[in-house]
């Protein structure tokens, strides 16, 4: 299968219009027994890598929506490289791909950042894939912050203690470094660190991550429960198709066998 979308090399310098804000998923290429591992159990591997998928092309529909109004642009920051075709068909079309480079994440989430700017883009956020129905309001709240003249901060705080978005138009290392990534520290460190450089600090509305057995019956709970058709959050049609189907198949005993 071909790629279609455009790959940047950060190394070739400015290659997007000035002024826009990169609104840029983190994301690694669906495969089976790669990806969303601690949804196994309950789900198989290859549910849930299908279900990674689904959370992509809704967190990328959302971007897309968000960008058509903002001086913005879909970005999916990949890996492994070589793996820019199995983006076909998840992403929309005008999105664009740049490779991930780095070991440990903070050092990914820094070059991120880095490369990024390096390309042209005056801003950028960098977006977890796990948060398939975070309203779009809240990209386009971050895209605003950033359009300020103030070097700032924007924090998307999810309620394990981590975040799902991180907002910078500059380089600051010192956010991404002596952080206890995957604990319910990684927030109030990131916020501690800003504030030992005087950078101003934005809160976004807190939302939640669906990473284990637990956020996935969360999730279910948005989409199916009693009061599922109030749910304040992004429709996510891609997920909800997938788990819909899944629950009708087999009943809700595997992945949702109690409501909250």
């Amino acid at each position: 299968m071909k790629a279609v979308h455009r790959v940047l090399d950060p190394f070739k310098g400015e290659q997007v219009p000035s002024g826009l804000c990169a609104l840029a998923v983190m994301t690694k290429a669906p495969e089976a027994g790669r990806v969303k591992t601690r949804l196994t159990p309950p789900l198989l591997p290859e549910e849930a890598a299908a279900l990674n998928t689904c959370f992509l092309r809704d967190t990328a529909a959302a971007i897309a929506r968000t960008a058509s109004g903002k001086r913005a642009q879909g970005v999916a920051v990949y890996t492994p490289v070589g793996a820019e075709a199995a983006y076909t068909g998840i992403l929309p079309e005008d999105f664009t791909l740049v490779p991930q480079r780095g070991d440990a994440f903070g050092d990914r989430l820094a070059a991120a950042t880095e490369d990024l700017l390096r390309i042209g883009f005056d801003s950028l956020c960098l977006i977890d894939s796990d948060s398939p129905t975070l309203p779009e309001a809240a990209f386009a709240q971050a895209v605003e912050f950033l359009a300020g003249a103030e070097d700032s901060i924007v924090l998307g705080p999810s309620d394990d203690g981590g975040y799902y978005l991180i907002g910078l138009r500059k380089l600051h290392r010192r956010v991404f470094e002596g952080i206890d990534w995957s604990t319910d520290r990684v927030l109030e460190q990131t916020i501690e660190a800003a504030r030992e450089i005087d950078l101003p600090v934005h809160l976004l509305p807190t939302w939640y991550d669906v990473d284990d057995r637990a956020t996935l019956s969360r999730l279910c709970h948005e989409f199916f429960g009693s009061n599922g058709s109030a749910s304040p959050g992004f429709a996510a049609p891609s997920t909800r198709q997938f788990l819909s189907e899944l629950l009708h198949r087999e009943g809700r005993h595997r992945i949702w066998p109690n409501e909250p």
